[in-house]
């Protein structure tokens, strides 16, 4: 007799039994209506508890576990033991399973490792030790893996972020960080974070995107990619613009790919994140202040001394605060070619989103002054965006014109024009407005001569 059939014939009301005015539910009303059954005893989540344990704690502390094959080796010994010790019999899969989480535990990051070995994960949002979500091409969904404790949590925290020599306490509740393959992580904790410990990883893709990648996503076109190398190697000034996740540094890894091998490219960054592949290439990281204090190097120390260190090109990972205007001086006074990522939702946004960062580096300037030195240095604005479906798009692509009285004028040269909705897809193209960029004349001196088809010019009327 099935599970269902005992409980409805258990649950059979006698016939002389007398009516009530609300029924209770029945056990068959309850087990139908319920989303899911109630969890079973993790048995499983206890024996890797046990075995675990056992192996932490018979394992040498002075082992060096950069030997990873000797350490897994090791671990496999201990395994094997415990296991036997216990005298359960598991499946050979489950076995393995196993094993690979104890060692994930031991030398990785536990529960997260299954999660950064995915090639389709984009993120990974850990919510406390009971929520953890995951960003799948461009939608959240939950992922049915926990964590035993916070404590748990903070312990594969503390093994993100020693080796940077960064720290997370009650006196610096948040931080950013990196992993070895330059995955960007935040942490921030309690007392701050109110659901318990919360880490946000942004993956990097083991194998970095490449622009072919880029125009098979729809995300490139390749006329912007012809435009965009011609105005890295003529050394234009570009800002990235985009809002949270929208791939700003992913597209300024593509368009550094364009810078040619022989410069010598300085990198400026909070976290280590940008992946060039040129030979010559110096990456700064900027440093928070020690526990007493001190110590502290910002990103502005940073773009300042990277003006002394003879840089062909200045590339700083992302603009958020006084480092602007150290940023837009370099850029004015001969460190062309250098590169940028900020927030802003439009182009026009971009701008005065500048002009806000430069008064944050506390020299009283007038507007003017400040508009003259952004239409002096900057001359692309590439906004990028995350789209409803959950794809990046290049929506516009602007050039900084110079002044008309105390406005900075803008042009339009590439903008994304949509075409509906399909098959929850966004359909949509970024295309050229047909008007030539005034800064072809750098480009053309750099010995770059551009068709005019680029920009949807038609030579015909030329004829």
């Amino acid at each position: 007799m099935s599970l269902l059939k005992r409980i409805e014939k258990t649950s059979q009301t006698p016939p002389n039994a007398p009516a009530s005015p609300i029924a209770p539910p029945t056990p068959v009303t309850e087990l139908r209506q319920r989303q899911a059954p109630a969890p079973p005893h993790d048995a499983y989540g206890d024996l890797k508890t046990r075995i675990q344990q056992k192996v932490i704690a018979e394992l040498d502390p002075k082992m060096d576990l950069t030997k990873t094959d000797q350490v897994r080796k090791t671990i496999q010994e201990m395994f094997d033991q415990a296991l036997d010790a216990e005298g359960t019999v598991i499946s050979r899969a489950d076995r393995a399973r196993l094993f690979e989480e104890v060692v994930a535990e031991v030398l990785g990051l536990g529960p997260l490792e299954k999660l950064l070995d995915d090639p389709s994960i984009d993120e990974i949002m850990v919510n406390g030790h009971r929520a953890l979500y995951i960003e799948r091409h461009g939608k959240l969904e939950r992922v049915p893996i926990t964590f035993e404790s916070d404590a748990h949590i903070s312990r594969i925290i503390d093994r993100i972020v020693s080796p940077l020599g960064r720290r997370v306490d009650e006196s610096q509740p948040f931080v950013d960080a990196r992993l070895k393959d330059g995955s960007r992580v935040n942490v921030i904790i309690p007392p701050l974070a109110l659901c318990g410990p919360t880490i946000t990883i942004r993956k990097f893709a083991k194998k970095p995107f490449t622009v072919d990648d880029f125009i098979k996503r729809g995300t490139f076109t390749p006329e912007f990619v012809e435009f965009c190398k011609a105005s890295v190697e003529a050394k234009l000034n570009i800002i990235i613009s985009g809002g949270t996740g929208s791939g700003k540094t992913t597209t300024l890894n593509i368009l550094s790919g364009f810078i040619p091998n022989g410069e010598r490219i300085l990198t400026i960054e909070n976290a280590a994140e940008l992946q060039l592949r040129q030979e010559h290439v110096i990456g700064l990281e900027s440093r928070p202040s020690n526990i007493e204090g001190r110590g502290e190097v910002s990103m502005r120390d940073l773009v300042v001394n990277a003006l002394r260190m003879r840089p062909d090109r200045i590339i700083v990972g992302e603009c958020r605060a006084g480092e602007t205007l150290d940023m837009l001086q370099a850029m004015n006074t001969g460190h062309e070619g250098s590169m940028t990522t900020i927030h802003a939702n439009t182009p026009r946004d971009a701008v005065h989103r500048i002009e806000t960062m430069v008064l944050m580096a506390g020299v009283e300037l007038p507007v003017r002054a400040i508009r003259e030195q952004i239409a002096g240095a900057v001359d692309l604005i590439i906004q990028i965006a995350r789209m409803r479906d959950g794809s990046r798009r290049i929506t516009e692509v602007t050039e900084v014109q110079g002044m008309e009285g105390d406005v900075i004028v803008t042009q339009e040269v590439f903008k994304f024009e949509h075409a509906g909705m399909k098959d929850g897809k966004l359909l949509g193209k970024l295309k050229p407005t047909g008007i030539r960029p005034k800064f072809m004349e750098k480009i053309e001196a750099a010995g770059i001569f551009l068709p005019p088809q680029i920009f949807g010019v038609d030579t015909r009327m030329f004829q």
